[in-house]
């Protein structure tokens, strides 16, 4: 007699036994499944996004600092530079803060310049001065742009597509839970169906053992033993390929809830302890329909789309309309310097005798004389007088100012891609309409067969109870007809083989109804309320998603999305 098939396993130390109930697996793939991983990260890139479209009404702030010397020839005399040359030098600060409005699509514009000046002009009275002044403008479109414009439209979409990927976000979470729970049903049924063929294997021996004693007695010819010992080996076959089918169930459900192929739980053999589901839920095919409309992340997706093209729509009719801004505009200057110190000239002296003395005076280090042709002296306003900080006092008391106010108006003569922009934007809300009536249509169709696999998988399970509890009755009305000799060998191992085959079909309708049941659960979209899992946004960190699961009569269990806690939470932005 060959000993019962080794119960080890390829990586699996089956004597370390992980106990597993199905809140747990679901827990540890929201916190560990890297497909969940992935989406809550595509979920952060949008908030990015949304922070980076919102940085369009950011203030640019820029400076500037230089220092120039300029040496320019003239060639005349009313140039003002010495043997017909001019030399400036300047060293010139600059300063301006340019924006945009986060509403009415307004601009502002503020320049600020201050320098200090030297020269050699002849005719310059302050050197060196400092000449300052600054400059506000502010151009406000009164058409095309007022209520709407790009930069607000980039922001809108980056909402939407944040709200969009928080739905499939949710979608994705949903499906690996679906996915789970599929993977932990099919685990309970393989190694429930193995302990099946084991016991298989072991009735088979019980009666080859009984074969053998009634050959021995003579009450048997001996070729039935030879037909138990293939009953046996053919059980046995069973057995190895029930082994194998734990091992792909079990190795399923691992890659769902571990983050990669280093995690210990790998060598351990899982146990699910979670009962089965007998009772079903009963909903109408109405409600059934109606939670799926309202609660399936795709119709969530689809809204968002639709709301994304209607921001295109509102943008492009927009920018349809001709350009009319109102442009306004303030200046003010402020100047000061140190008064150059000027001879006054005698009337009527001759240019070549004032030459000759402006030769003589720059070879002794003396200030040039200063010729008016009226023979007065040039008289310079007092507040005129000083250095850099009486230039700043001169600006901001805005002694001389400059204003300006107009309209500045574009008209396109034909505007063809706005047009065009437009009519394209109109046809996708259009084909967004088709796509919201066939979604619909595939999720009433989705809803009815899941409850029509669900309430299937209910009657077959009762059927199937019923047939394997006639076939454990055959069985042993035909193991007695047997002992009474009113039987053959080929009949019994015959209800031998069918009782094994009734209790694996009642095993697979027990699973295909827990297995229908989470199918049903993900057609009406109710797959998180079903296990207390709510997606949630955490106010602290708005790039972070959390699921928060929860159970009646627990503690709520939080899943971060790193490691293996006690506390932990997942979760996903609502809007």
């Amino acid at each position: 007699m060959r000993p019962l098939p080794s119960p080890d396993r390829v990586g699996v130390n089956v004597r370390d036994q992980l106990p597993l109930t199905l809140r747990d697996a679901i827990a540890m793939a929201l916190r560990n499944n890297n497909d969940i991983d992935g989406a809550r990260i595509n979920v952060e890139v949008a908030e990015y996004a949304l922070r980076a479209a919102r940085g369009a009404y950011d203030p640019a702030l820029a400076l500037e600092n230089y220092f120039e010397r300029r040496t320019t020839p003239t060639s005349s005399t009313i140039g003002g530079g010495a043997n017909g040359v001019l030399t400036q030098t300047n060293t010139t600060g600059t300063f301006s803060l340019v924006g945009l409005l986060p509403f009415a699509g307004g601009s502002y514009q503020f320049d600020f310049s201050s320098s200090r000046l030297t020269t050699n002009n002849q005719f310059a009275t302050l050197n060196p001065q400092f000449p300052s002044a600054f400059n506000f403008t502010y151009a406000q479109p009164l058409w095309r742009g007022l209520r709407f414009d790009q930069y607000r439209r980039q922001i809108e979409i980056a909402k939407r597509n944040l709200s969009l990927t928080d739905a499939q976000f949710r979608q994705r979470v949903i499906e690996v839970i679906t996915q789970v729970e599929q993977a932990y049903w099919d685990l309970v049924f393989a190694l429930r169906n193995l302990q099946v063929q084991i016991d298989a294997v072991k009735q088979a021996r019980a009666q080859l053992e009984s074969n053998q004693r009634l050959v021995e007695k003579g009450v048997l010819a001996p070729i039935d033993v030879v037909a138990a010992q293939t009953q046996v080996s053919t059980f046995e076959q069973n057995v190895y390929a029930a082994q194998e089918a734990v091992t792909r169930a079990e190795n399923r459900l691992k890659t769902l809830i571990l983050s990669d192929r280093l995690s210990p739980l790998w060598s351990r053999a899982i146990t699910p302890i979670t009962p089965i589901e007998l009772e079903p839920p009963t909903v109408s095919l109405e409600q059934a329909v109606g939670d799926a409309l309202k609660n399936r992340p795709e119709i969530a997706q689809l809204r968002s789309s639709a709301e994304i093209n209607e921001i295109d729509v509102r943008y492009f009719r927009d920018q349809t309309k001709p350009q009319v801004d109102l442009v306004g505009t303030y200046t003010s200057n402020g100047l000061a310097g140190t008064r150059v110190q000027s001879v006054q000239t005698p009337r009527g002296t001759s240019p070549e005798l004032i030459n000759r003395i402006n030769d003589i005076s720059a070879i002794l280090g003396l200030p040039p004389l200063q010729v008016s042709s009226t023979g007065t002296t040039n008289t310079i306003n007092p507040n005129l007088i000083g250095g850099y900080f009486t230039s700043l006092s001169n600006l901001l008391g805005q002694d001389y100012p400059t204003y300006r106010v107009g309209v500045r108006i574009a008209l396109p003569l034909r505007n063809r891609t706005a047009e065009a922009n437009l009519g394209r934007a109109l046809a996708e809300g259009r084909a967004i309409s088709r796509q919201r009536a066939q979604l619909e249509q595939t999720i009433e169709a989705d809803v009815r067969n899941a409850l029509q696999a669900l309430r299937s998988a209910q009657a077959r399970l009762a059927a199937a109870a019923v047939a394997r509890r006639s076939a454990e009755l055959q069985y042993e009305s035909e193991q007695r007809q047997l002992r009474a000799g009113t039987t053959t060998v080929f009949l019994v191992l015959q209800r031998q083989t069918e009782l094994i085959a009734a209790r694996g079909r009642e095993l697979q309708a027990q699973t295909d109804l827990n297995k229908a049941i989470a199918e049903f659960q993900r057609a009406t979209g109710v797959t998180l309320s079903a296990h207390n899992v709510s997606i949630q946004r955490d106010g602290s960190n708005a790039r972070a998603l959390f699921i928060e699961a929860k159970s009646e009569g627990q503690a709520s269990e939080l899943l971060s999305g790193a490691s293996f806690d006690s506390s932990r939470e997942v979760r996903s932005d609502a809007k």
